[in-house]
């Protein structure tokens, strides 16, 4: 069931979100070659604690995922587990997805960083796969259908050449991190549940160099290319209204 927000719980869910959007900028700042991604995920923490908030992923599902953000590098698309073993280097792009929880809201959205020098078609992967998002974005209004943001999406990936994974989607969020619908990064226009206001959407296209096919690694949460090529992912979260579909993850 698609649970509609009012105005009043859209406001609420505010908070939640600006905490994300707050971390992620202050870690793009941060995050350079020689870091480890432990330090990162710390980091990361400590700025959600001390908003007052928690980290929405720490504890999440089964296995429990161990860490405050998922940091993705490369080849990894979305659920990297940060480690004292992995660190960053120049020439690596990074994928951070990061959420909290406060007053009873999630907030969610991710970001891929480039670290240093890429290849121009890594860097235009990275480039692409935001303006995918924003794409979907522009199509979610009120009697338009799901359809039509997942189709916006694999529009601009494809058109420059780029995979659209599908085992992977975005989702409705509120008082819990996923809830209905989920969010196809690749469909057809048209077909799918009519938007309406009140529905808040975690929309993040995950978007590959390569092949669209991934695999899950040992620790049953990496989801990874299978050919080993570089992958991009974001993410922001946003409500659907009247007048038409407003950012959450963004600083006031």
């Amino acid at each position: 069931m698609v649970i509609i927000k009012s105005a009043a719980e859209i406001e609420e869910m505010k908070k939640a979100n600006q905490i994300v959007a707050m971390v992620l900028q202050d870690l793009e700042e941060f995050i350079k070659p020689g870091l480890t991604t432990a330090a990162i995920d710390q980091r990361a923490e400590a700025l959600i604690r001390g908003e007052g908030a928690v980290p929405s992923f720490k504890g999440y599902g089964h296995p429990p995922f161990p860490a405050s953000v998922c940091i993705s590098i490369n080849e990894a698309v979305v659920h990297g587990i940060p480690s004292e073993k992995i660190v960053i280097k120049d020439g690596d792009i990074v994928s951070v997805d990061c959420g909290a929880y406060i007053d009873g809201w999630h907030g969610d959205a991710a970001r891929t960083f480039i670290i240093g020098e890429v290849d121009d078609k890594v860097r235009e992967l990275v480039e692409v796969t935001e303006q995918a998002f924003w794409e979907g974005f522009q199509q979610a209004v009120p009697g338009n259908r799901l359809g039509d943001i997942s189709a916006a999406i694999q529009k601009k990936a494809e058109s420059h050449g780029f995979g659209v994974v599908r085992e992977l989607t975005g989702h409705g969020i509120g008082r819990d991190m996923h809830e209905e619908p989920n969010v196809l990064n690749y469909g057809r226009a048209g077909r799918g549940l009519r938007l309406q206001p009140g529905m808040v959407l975690a929309v993040e296209p995950m978007i590959t160099l390569g092949s669209k096919k991934v695999r899950l690694l040992d620790d049953n949460w990496t989801i990874v290319t299978a050919d080993g090529k570089q992958a991009s992912h974001y993410e922001n979260t946003f409500a659907i209204t009247e007048d038409g579909p407003i950012i959450l993850t963004a600083l006031p």
